[in-house]
C-alpha cells in the first residue's frame, strides 16, 4: 500500500495522469465499443489500413489519444466528433476493453 501511494504521489508531482493507475471496466468498454467497430473492427482489428488496430494497445495510449481528439489538440474528421461526447470514464473503459483484446487474430 505504501508503495502504491508513493507511485501515485510521484505521478501527480510529475504531472502524470491518474489514467495510468486507473483501471477501466472491460465490460462497460465492450458495451461502449459498438460504435468503434465500424472503423476499428469488431475485435479491435481494423480491415482498413487507414484506421489503426486498437486490440492490444496500451490503456494509457488509448486514453491519451482519445483525450487529444476530444480537446482538439489532435484532429481527425472522423475521430474528433466521436471523442467529443466521451467522458473520462468512457475513455478508461474503452481503453480497458481494447487493451484486453489480443492483437493477433485467433489467439
Amino acid at each position: 500500500m505504501k508503495r502504491l501511494m508513493s507511485v501515485m504521489v510521484a505521478g501527480v508531482l510529475l504531472g502524470g495522469s491518474h489514467s495510468a493507475l486507473a483501471a477501466g471496466d472491460v465490460a462497460a468498454g465492450r458495451e461502449k465499443a459498438g460504435t468503434c467497430a465500424g472503423c476499428h473492427g469488431a475485435n479491435g482489428l481494423s480491415v482498413n489500413p487507414l484506421w489503426p488496430n486498437l486490440a492490444g494497445q496500451k490503456e494509457a495510449y488509448i486514453i491519451k489519444q482519445l483525450k487529444a481528439f476530444r480537446a482538439g489538440t489532435r484532429s481527425d474528421p472522423l475521430m474528433s466528433p466521436m471523442a467529443k461526447p466521451l467522458s473520462d470514464a468512457d475513455m478508461e473503459n474503452l481503453a480497458a476493453y481494447f487493451s484486453s483484446l489480443s492483437p493477433c487474430p485467433g489467439k
